[in-house]
């Protein structure tokens, strides 16, 4: 709490630019960041994922501003971040010929032992910021945190794309929450995609539900090397 205070009442230095700024991010920079909106697929591309969209590379001040959101209790970074998610959700919707009727933003959820060490669960927040954005621009749009974990995983840390797949396969499960939300198309959120393995077992949760998931939307996406 004390460093989510001092985020919003002492000016400190621009994650991008060095300039002091208050919340960390200078409109400059955000704009940097989300002029670099593009679809990016991971490689190879993991069955059942759909066009998957993201702000920029995770690298840079991007990359410093979500582990200091996520890792170092930097909530005041949740501002410019959910801004960063909304305008990508907003581009890829626009790209998929944009929305038939309301959108559901279903944030992929946290392991429960993370929310904990964490205080909070931060793509959930990250989320509910979006929603709220993308309203603001017109876009009827409600956040549903309609997954659930079904199983404990392991640690993805090491893990090649097949072993990441096979760590998660039925490890997500739907709610129930969706039934608030008929006709909607989803859009699944993530802080960033590595392999895509994540977000194609979410994908694969919600169709079994009946959804349309119409695209993932990340803030970064990392470049894997063989």
């Amino acid at each position: 709490m004390f460093t989510a205070l001092l985020d919003v009442l002492a000016p400190q230095a621009c994650l991008g630019c060095g300039l002091a700024h208050m919340g960390r991010v200078c409109d400059g920079c955000l704009a940097g960041w989300v002029g670099s909106v593009a679809q990016r697929m991971p490689v190879p591309v993991p069955a059942g994922l759909p066009r998957c969209w993201s702000a920029g590379d995770y690298s840079g001040s991007l990359r410093e501003a979500i582990l200091a959101y996520k890792e170092r209790g930097q909530t005041g970074l949740a501002a410019p971040l959910g801004e960063a998610l909304a305008y990508t959700a907003l581009t890829a919707l626009a790209g998929s010929g944009g929305p038939r009727g309301g959108v559901v933003v279903v944030p992929v959820p946290s392991a429960r032992r993370a929310v904990r060490g964490r205080g909070h669960d931060p793509v959930r927040r990250l989320g509910a910021l979006a929603a709220s954005r993308m309203r603001a621009a017109g876009v009827r749009a409600v956040l549903v945190p309609a997954l659930a974990q079904a199983r404990r995983v392991a640690d993805q840390a090491g893990l090649s794309a097949t072993e990441r797949a096979a760590n998660l396969r039925s490890s997500l499960r739907v709610t129930g929450r969706l039934r608030g939300a008929p006709g909607a198309s989803a859009v699944l959120v993530d802080d960033i995609v590595t392999t895509g393995a994540t977000l194609a077992e979410a994908t694969r949760a919600l169709r079994s539900a009946g959804a349309e998931v119409v695209a993932a939307v990340t803030i970064a996406a990392t470049r894997r090397r063989s």
